[in-house]
């Protein structure tokens, strides 16, 4: 065994190794072996948060008419499918299938890149429960943000619950989302995972934190505005609520 020294760092060769590279194919060989080393430089890097809450359902029955609206029948109506879609946050959105949209979400700051993120989310109602999942995800920017595709990978479930406790109604979100990412852009290659997961982690959850309560405030506000509609044939103004995802750009930026 033999040690060679490429670029300032010793390597050790097996005899056979630096015989080859005494051949033709010498510059060949060591491109090949720096590369294979390259590779122990990508980081993967994992993010993850999650954020539960639970607040009082109001119930809301017709005196009259002898009606009442439940949620699961508004989170089954167009209006519903719009507020679990936080459509208020995205820059556009459209019907790809049956309970399947594509949503692009504003501009935000990810790893000093600017980057537009565009998800596919699917929404499944029924008279239980709703749960929205996040079914891809890719970024598009400049080259190198888009090259980043071939890198990531990410998954985000939302949750909803509902039901009845000892004195009053009840309604559960519960949203997590997770995020792993092969970091080879320098400098980050040169810091611990740590470094990178820590920070990431806490903005992640710092969003999921701002957003979740944002998120169930305008959710019990759109059923109200809906329920009204049902009695009386005419839709309410919405009140939007500014969303994360487009208020907490800055916060976003690592």
């Amino acid at each position: 065994m033999q040690s060679q020294r490429f670029f300032g760092s010793p390597m050790l060769l097996s005899s056979s190794a630096v015989h080859g590279l005494s051949s033709t194919s010498e510059g060949i060989r060591i491109i090949k072996i720096i590369k294979c080393c390259a590779k122990t430089d990508v980081k993967n890097v994992f993010w993850s948060a999650r954020k539960k809450q639970r607040v009082k359902l109001p119930t809301y029955e017709d005196g009259f008419r002898g009606n009442d609206y439940p949620i699961c029948e508004f989170l089954n109506h167009p209006a519903g499918i719009e507020t679990v879609l936080n459509i208020n946050a995205l820059e556009s959105w459209e019907l790809l299938g049956s309970n399947t949209y594509s949503c692009k979400l504003p501009r935000i700051q990810l790893l000093r890149f600017e980057v537009s993120p565009l998800i596919v989310l699917q929404v499944n109602p029924t008279n239980e429960d709703c749960t929205v999942e996040l079914l891809s995800c890719k970024f598009e920017g400049s080259d190198i943000v888009e090259k980043q595709n071939e890198h990531f990978s990410a998954s985000m479930k939302n949750h909803i619950t509902w039901g009845t406790g000892a004195s009053e109604s009840f309604l559960n979100v519960d949203v997590s989302l997770k995020i792993h990412i092969e970091i080879y852009n320098q400098p980050f290659p040169l810091l611990p995972v740590s470094a990178i997961e820590v920070p990431g982690n806490i903005v992640m959850q710092a969003l999921l934190d701002r957003f979740v309560p944002l998120l169930v405030q305008q959710l019990l506000q759109d059923y109200e505005n809906w329920v009204l509609e049902q009695n009386t044939g005419v839709r309410p103004p919405s009140a939007s609520i500014s969303y994360a995802f487009g208020s907490a750009r800055n916060s976003a930026a690592l």
